[in-house]
């Protein structure tokens, strides 16, 4: 959405007058004839009466989009108000599109804010610490309501809170019941899990037998919240101080043998690398197509995977020394409060109703992409038992993380290293010399931003 969205939401929201609308919009290349339509389209250009108007903003697909239109709606017409969203669909620019809006004063009154952005708007002072509101008669829920693995970054070490999980998505392993029965496999990884055997030999022994009939056993994407999966499963550690310290993989005995055990895969070809498939070819198109076994991923892909017709798959949790479910990383993102609303008492009504156990069923109902993040909305994942251990979602993020506030906080973290690791998966580079100059590049920058955070 371009910035002449915005500036017409300020003006129809007060926050802009009729003379500096005009003003601003010539300044940004908007004919007299066009300036003329969009005040005929919003009535006159003042607030007017009525009930109060606020904008919010996120990204999205279309589906998406559609679903958050129509809360929008519902909540209009629920609570006699007037919210108008601004949908941004491109998530690459979202960030850096409201920071600026923020900055110069305007921008949305409530908005996302995903994992890895929130710390930026935390450190530019350009939204609201939530704290007391959580805990005020004026909110749907308590802080206490939500799954205390979820805060992430969105809750400083010392306890202030910024931004609210809207909802979830805890990384299990997706499985295609057809391909391990080509291959000869007659276990299934669900009930090895609910036996407490569910383990890296069992999964290695499957997908030996996979690559045996020609297959892809193991898609492993490239993010490094995937890799660390597959170490804290086992109970391995990312970052020391609770996840707000420095990184130590390369010196954590199980993280250290975990990240050793999925170079050794990807090297024999039982793992395969997500960024060597073939251009255009992701591993939801993989699975859909029977030429893989198994992606690790959230309920993200039910919508594609529940249309396909003769899929026949199911999840289990990664596996683990126990057998049963480990905690493994929680994609999240985070609704927040713009600091320079003028609109305070409306913009939190809208928040604390769009992450309600309400709204959260509504927003997730009939097949949706994610799982609530607040006690009294789990029937939505549970109804029509697809796929048969939905469940597995659930435990998964009961004993789940989001993404450390180490790596969150930390601008740019996330992608550096990644590219920090990718000659370890595609060029052989030693690992664990990898791994220490991972940790030289990022301790500095993540005690830096730590200190900006808890300023």
């Amino acid at each position: 959405m371009d910035d002449m969205h915005y500036l017409l939401a300020d003006l129809q929201t007060g926050r802009v007058n009729r003379r500096g609308f005009i003003k601003r919009a010539l300044a940004s290349g908007v004919s007299l004839g066009g300036i003329t339509a969009m005040l005929q389209s919003c009535g006159s250009g003042s607030g007017g009466s009525g009930p109060t108007s606020i904008t919010w903003a996120t990204w999205g697909n279309t589906g998406e989009i559609a679903r958050f239109q129509a809360f929008t709606k519902k909540y209009n017409t629920d609570h006699k108000a007037n919210a108008k969203l601004v949908p941004i669909p491109d998530y690459n620019d979202y960030g850096a599109k409201i920071l600026t809006e923020l900055n110069g004063g305007v921008g949305p009154d409530v908005f996302y804010a995903g994992d890895t952005q929130i710390a930026k708007f935390i450190q530019t002072q350009t939204i609201v610490d939530l704290t007391s509101l959580l805990s005020s008669s004026k909110s749907q829920e308590k802080a206490s309501d939500f799954n205390q693995g979820l805060w992430g970054a969105a809750r400083t070490k010392g306890g202030k809170i910024y931004g609210v999980p809207t909802d979830c998505n805890p990384h299990v392993l997706w499985y295609n019941k057809k391909v391990l029965q080509e291959a000869g496999i007659t276990d299934d990884p669900a009930m090895l899990s609910s036996q407490g055997q569910w383990t890296r030999d069992a999964f290695m022994t499957m997908l030996e037998k996979i690559h045996a009939k020609g297959k892809y056993g193991f898609i492993l994407d490239d993010e490094p919240s995937r890799f660390w999966n597959w170490a804290t499963a086992y109970g391995g550690r990312i970052y020391d101080d609770n996840g707000f310290g420095n990184f130590i993989v390369q010196d954590d005995p199980i993280s250290l043998d975990t990240m050793s055990w999925l170079v050794s895969g990807v090297r024999s070809k039982l793992i395969t690398f997500g960024a060597t498939l073939p251009k255009g070819q992701g591993d939801d198109l993989a699975f859909m197509g029977d030429q893989v076994a198994f992606v690790a991923a959230g309920r993200w892909y039910l919508p594609e995977f529940r249309v396909t017709n003769g899929l026949q798959y199911d999840i289990v949790p990664y596996p683990s020394k126990s057998g049963k479910i480990g905690p493994v990383n929680i994609s999240t993102a985070y609704i927040v409060l713009n600091k320079h609303s003028k609109q305070q008492d409306a913009a939190f009504d809208f928040l604390t109703n769009f992450v309600s156990s309400a709204g959260q069923t509504f927003r997730l109902q009939g097949g949706g992409n994610a799982v609530p993040s607040v006690n009294g909305a789990d029937d939505v994942v549970l109804s029509g038992n697809n796929p048969a251990h939905a469940s597995t979602f659930l435990e998964a993020r009961n004993v789940g993380y989001a993404l450390f506030s180490a790596e969150m906080g930390t601008p740019g973290l996330t992608d550096d290293i990644k590219t920090a690791l990718e000659p370890v998966w595609l060029q052989g580079a030693d690992l664990k010399t990898a791994l220490g100059k991972v940790a030289l590049m990022a301790n500095p920058r993540i005690q830096q931003a730590q200190s900006q955070l808890n300023a």
